[in-house]
């Protein structure tokens, strides 16, 4: 089953690192954020990428090109420039597609475009910025159960401040950043079948009409995960994820 993966926005929340490279190229324990969502769906037998590009796609493309050769040892002759690899192959056992769907396309758009590279009924499809330790077979499970259109993973939001209870002015209950106030919302990780997409007319952006209309038809289900969602928004989510990764608890790490 192949997954898509849009990684074509400009992620210009996320500050000064998005003006040098493309967010999904920001890397959390000196590996792109892309490479980490890979690893989690090829942990589940999941190796078939097809990639949608935009803003600075050329640095996701040198960085599979070069993929191969960073990480094996090498032996290189100067004299003619012949290169030979030494030892064990590091490398994933993954087919990435990488397809320019446009600088300025919207998500709806860059789905659309990559409908002719889809040759099965049902594929996964995330963004290139969040990661989770959701379980995949369980969602594939579930969306086949369910037998709807999509299914998206809904998430609980991690609060980024306290909840406060008041009684008058007396702060009845606290609560250091829990999420039990927090909605569900859209966590990516869906589960698609490729008739989803005739519900895309033009570039919108795929969160609105094509989704709201799958709602009203009744075709779009949830999967609540409970567990570990993150989204690389801001510099600050970076800085959380970068922390949990050098602690070795880095929930996302499946592999």
């Amino acid at each position: 089953m192949k997954v898509v993966i849009l990684a074509g926005g400009m992620g210009t929340r996320i500050g000064e690192e998005s003006l040098l490279k493309p967010k999904p190229m920001i890397e959390i324990g000196e590996r792109p954020i892309l490479w980490h969502i890979m690893k989690h769906y090829a942990r589940y037998g999941f190796n078939e990428f097809i990639i949608a590009l935009g803003y600075k796609g050329e640095m996701i493309k040198r960085y599979f090109l070069d993929y191969y050769t960073s990480n094996r040892d090498l032996a290189v002759s100067l004299a003619d420039g012949s290169v030979q690899s030494l030892g064990s192959n590091r490398c994933e056992s993954w087919s990435v597609r990488l397809i320019d769907t446009g600088r300025f396309t919207l998500t709806g758009g860059r789905l659309k475009q990559l409908a002719s590279l889809i040759d099965e009924d049902l594929f996964m499809m995330t963004y290139g910025d969040g990661v989770s330790d959701v379980n995949l077979e369980a969602l594939l499970n579930f969306h086949r159960e369910h037998r709807g259109l999509v299914t998206l993973t809904a998430v609980r939001p991690p609060a980024r401040f306290g909840a406060l209870e008041f009684e008058g002015d007396r702060i009845r209950h606290f609560k250091e950043k829990s999420t039990l106030h927090e909605g569900w919302i859209n966590g990516g990780f869906f589960v698609m079948s490729i008739e989803a997409l005739d519900y895309i007319d033009e570039d919108v952006m795929w969160e609105h009409a094509p989704m709201e209309k799958l709602a009203e038809d009744g075709e779009l289900y949830a999967y609540r995960h409970e567990g570990f969602w993150q989204c690389m928004d801001t510099v600050r989510d970076r800085q959380y994820l970068e922390s949990l990764w050098k602690a070795n608890s880095a929930p996302w790490k499946s592999w």
